[in-house]
C-alpha cells in the first residue's frame, strides 16, 4: 500500500482518509505491525475527528490481533470522547484468559468506568464482551450482576447477551441456570455456540447422560457440530469412562470430516487415557503433527495415572529436549508418576526443576508432593512440607496426611490434621468417613459412634460408593448392596461363584474395610456386595474373554476388593481395568499394575 504524505492526507476528504485508515489497519496481523501503522498515522497529523476514528479502529484491531493490555489502554486514553465502540473494543481486548491473569487485565474496571460516564450507555455488545470476561476469569458474582443489569435495561433477550450468559453459567458449572437460559432462547437464537456451551457445561460437572442426550437433540435439530462441540462430548465420555461411546464419537468426527485441532486431539488423548485405553491415547498423541504444552501434559498425566511412571518421565524428558515449556499440569503428571512408584528422590528433583523454571506451584502440585511423601511413609517430612507451604493447605492435603497416618500411631499428626480438616470442611461427609475409618481400624467403636453423632448433628450424609461399567454403549451403575438392577439375581449368582474362587485361593476377607460394629460374617457379606465387585460380576455375566472389563469408581478402591480382583483376573483369565478416584488398576493373571503400591 502506498504511503501518504501529510500534505496528501490533508488534501483528502474525510471519507477517503478514513477508508485509508481502515485499509492500512486491515493489513496488520500482529502487535509490531499495529505499532508501525500507529506511527505512520501519527506522522500524517490527522484532523481531530479522523484521528479519533483512527484510534478507535486501532483499538478494535488490537482486540482482534494481540494480547497487549497496556497498549490497548494507552490507545483508549488518547481518545477524547470514547464511543460505545471504543469501550467495547477495550473490554474485548482485556477479556482473553491470558490478559485476565495479568495485573493490567481488568475489563470490569473499564465496564464500571463506562457506567459512571454520562455517555455512552452499555449496549448488547458491551454486555456480551463483559460476560465473556466473566466466563474466562471465571467470575460468577460479577456475571450475575451483569445479568441483572441486562434485565433492567431490556438487553437480556438479545442473542449475543443470551449466548454470553449461557457460556458464563456453563463455564462456572451453574448448569441449572445455564439450562434456564438455553431453554429461554428462541429457536433461531440457539446457534452452534449455544448448543456447544450447554453440552460443555453438562460435561464439566459430570452430567454425562445429559451431555450426550443434548448432543443427540442437537443432531435431530439439524445443527452441525464443530470441534468445540466434540470436545464437550468427548470430555463427557472421559468423565464416565465410556470407551465404546468415546470410540463411536471419534469415528463420528472422522466420518463428518470435523477438523481435529489441538484442543480436540488433546481431548481424545484424555478420553482414551481416562477410559483405560492408554495405548490408543498414545497412538493419538504420536499421530499429532503439532503438539502444544496441553497435549504433552495430557499424555504425561495419562501415563502417570496408569502407573506407567517410566514412560511418563521419559516423555517429560523428551518434552524438555524439544524445548516445549511445561506448566503446572505437566508437573502434576510428573509428580504423580513419582508418587505412584515411590520415587521420592526423583520427585524432589522434579520439584526443584519446576521452581528453577519459574513455574509457581499450584495447590495440586503441593498435593502431589505431600502424596509422594505420605505414600513413602515419610510422615514427618510431609508434615514439615505442609506447615512450610507459602499458601494455606486445602482439605485434600490434610486428608492425604490423615489417611497416611492410619497405621503410624502418630497421635500428634492425626489430631492436628483432623482439627484442620474439620475446620475447613465441617460438612464434608468424606472427612467423617476417613476419621471413622481410622477409629474402626483400631476398634475404637465409641469414637466411630461419636463421628456418626457429629454427622447427624451437622446433617451430613455419606456419599455412597458408586461403580459403573459400560456394556454395549450403555452405562450400568451400582452402589453397595444394590437391589435395583433388573439382573441382580444373576449378578449375585456370579458373586457366589467369585466367592468360591476366592476361598479356594486362600484369601481372608479384609473385614476392617467394613466400618460397623457387627459380626465377622455380616462384614464378609457386606464386602461381597461392594459396588466395584457388583460391576465386575456384571462384566463377567455379560461379556466373554478376551473382552476387557472396565469399571469406573467414584471413591478409592476397597483394599479387599483389590485383592479379589487379582484372584478374579487369574481364575477367569480376564483382564480387568478399574479407575478409582486416584488412579488406574490393571489386573492380569493375578497381578495389578500398581504392584500393590497405592
Amino acid at each position: 500500500m502506498r504511503h501518504l504524505s501529510p500534505r496528501e492526507a490533508a488534501a483528502l476528504p474525510r471519507e477517503a482518509l478514513e477508508a485509508h485508515v481502515v485499509s492500512l489497519l486491515r493489513q496488520c496481523r500482529n502487535l509490531a505491525a499495529l505499532r508501525a501503522a500507529h506511527a505512520r498515522l501519527v506522522r500524517l497529523r490527522l484532523p481531530r475527528l479522523t484521528a479519533a476514528f483512527a484510534l478507535s479502529k486501532l483499538l478494535a484491531s488490537c482486540a482482534e490481533t494481540t494480547s497487549a493490555p497496556s497498549y490497548a489502554r494507552n490507545l483508549f486514553d488518547r481518545i477524547p470522547d470514547p464511543t460505545a465502540f471504543c469501550y467495547n473494543s477495550l473490554i474485548r481486548a482485556l477479556s482473553t484468559p491470558t490478559v485476565l491473569s495479568t495485573a493490567a487485565g481488568d475489563p470490569f474496571l473499564v465496564y464500571r468506568r463506562m457506567l459512571r460516564a454520562a455517555s455512552p450507555r452499555p449496549n448488547s455488545f458491551t454486555l456480551a464482551f463483559a460476560l465473556k470476561a466473566c466466563a474466562a476469569a471465571p467470575a460468577l458474582a460479577e456475571g450475575r450482576q451483569l445479568h441483572a443489569q441486562a434485565f433492567r435495561h431490556g438487553l437480556e433477550p438479545g442473542a449475543y447477551v443470551q449466548t454470553g450468559l449461557l457460556n458464563l453459567y456453563a463455564k462456572c458449572e451453574e448448569v441449572a441456570l445455564a439450562r434456564a437460559v438455553f431453554d429461554g432462547m428462541a429457536g433461531r437464537g440457539r446457534n452452534l455456540v449455544a448448543w456447544s456451551a450447554m453440552i460443555g457445561g453438562y460435561s464439566r460437572v459430570g452430567m454425562v447422560n445429559q451431555a450426550l442426550g443434548l448432543f443427540r437433540e442437537m443432531q435431530a435439530a439439524g445443527v452441525e457440530p464443530d470441534a468445540v462441540t466434540m470436545v464437550g462430548v468427548i470430555s463427557a465420555c472421559a468423565k464416565a469412562g465410556a470407551l465404546d461411546l468415546g470410540r463411536w464419537v471419534h469415528a463420528y468426527i472422522d466420518r463428518k470430516g470435523i477438523t481435529v485441532d489441538l484442543e480436540l486431539s488433546t481431548a481424545l488423548i484424555d478420553m482414551y487415557a481416562k477410559c483405560g485405553f492408554i495405548e490408543r491415547a498414545r497412538e493419538v498423541f504420536d499421530e499429532m503433527v503439532e503438539k502444544d504444552t496441553k497435549a504433552w501434559s495430557a499424555m504425561i498425566v495419562g501415563l502417570a495415572i496408569h502407573g506407567l511412571a517410566e514412560d511418563a518421565l521419559c516423555l517429560f524428558s523428551r518434552m524438555l529436549a524439544l524445548k516445549v515449556r511445561p506448566n503446572n499440569v505437566t508437573f502434576i503428571g510428573v509428580l504423580s508418576a513419582c508418587a505412584h512408584s515411590g520415587l521420592v528422590d526423583d520427585g524432589r528433583r522434579y520439584w526443584s526443576t519446576m521452581q528453577n523454571l519459574g513455574i509457581k506451584p499450584s495447590m495440586e502440585n503441593y498435593g502431589c508432593m505431600v502424596d509422594l511423601l505420605c505414600r513413602s511413609g515419610l510422615l514427618d517430612d510431609a508434615y514439615s512440607f505442609i506447615t512450610g507451604m507459602p499458601i494455606s493447605p486445602n482439605s485434600v492435603i490434610w486428608r492425604t496426611l490423615l489417611a497416611a497416618s492410619k497405621s503410624s500411631n502418630r497421635i500428634d499428626i492425626v489430631e492436628s490434621a483432623s482439627k484442620r480438616l474439620l475446620e475447613l470442611e465441617p460438612f464434608n461427609p468424606e472427612n467423617y468417613v476417613l476419621l471413622s475409618n481410622l477409629y474402626a481400624s483400631s476398634a475404637q467403636w465409641d469414637q466411630v459412634s461419636y463421628m456418626r453423632k457429629k454427622m447427624k448433628e451437622n446433617n451430613v450424609t455419606v456419599v455412597a460408593g458408586c461403580s459403573s461399567i459400560e456394556i454395549n454403549g450403555h452405562l450400568h451403575k451400582f452402589v453397595v448392596g444394590d437391589d435395583s438392577h433388573p439382573e441382580i439375581k444373576e449378578i449375585r449368582l456370579v458373586l457366589r461363584e467369585i466367592a468360591d474362587w476366592v476361598r479356594r485361593a486362600g484369601h481372608k476377607p479384609w473385614i476392617a474395610a467394613v466400618l460397623h460394629d457387627v459380626g465377622e460374617e455380616e462384614k464378609e457379606v457386606a464386602l461381597c456386595e461392594h459396588s466395584e465387585r457388583l460391576a465386575i460380576a456384571y462384566g463377567l455375566l455379560k461379556t466373554d474373554a478376551p473382552y476387557v472389563i472396565r469399571v469406573v469408581k467414584n471413591l478409592r478402591f476397597c483394599p479387599d476388593c483389590h485383592e479379589v480382583a487379582k484372584i478374579v483376573s487369574k481364575s477367569y483369565n480376564r483382564e480387568i481395568i478399574v479407575r478409582d478416584r486416584v488412579r488406574f488398576h490393571r489386573f492380569t493373571r493375578g497381578c495389578c499394575s500398581c504392584k500393590d503400591f497405592w
